[in-house]
């Protein structure tokens, strides 16, 4: 009787590892397919003339948005079922520089979390 509990244990032990496994395998697969096709979707050649710089949501399916066409910038209005041209704007009153942000934002927020991790585990916390 002791030996079924102890080979039932370590059937539970297995099979949680297994899934361990498996779960670490699907996030690493996730992670590069996401990773491949941001690459992909950056190489391709129709988004040369057009690109949305800002998204602001004023109401529930109303946003207003900043996008470059050519060399131009314009102000829309998006709503949920139209799109309507506000005005264009100047390139010198416009603010460029956080376009990087999403991704300085995210490294930042990233460095963050690492080091609260490591210092929990090195008992600072």
């Amino acid at each position: 009787m002791a030996l079924f509990v102890q080979t039932g244990g370590t059937n539970s032990i297995v099979q949680f590892l297994t899934a361990l496994l498996v779960f670490v395998f699907v996030v690493a697969l996730t992670y590069f397919t996401v990773r491949w096709v941001g690459a992909f979707q950056k190489m391709q050649p129709g988004n040369r003339n057009f690109e949305v710089i800002e998204t602001s949501k004023v109401t529930n399916n109303k946003y207003l948005q900043i996008i470059k066409v050519g060399s131009r910038y314009f102000l829309i209005g998006i709503g949920k079922e139209d799109i309507t041209y506000l005005t264009e704007l100047n390139a010198d009153d416009l603010d460029l520089s956080v376009k990087a942000g999403i991704q300085d934002n995210f490294s930042r927020l990233y460095q963050k979390a690492k080091e609260r991790i490591s210092k929990r585990g090195n008992g600072h916390e």
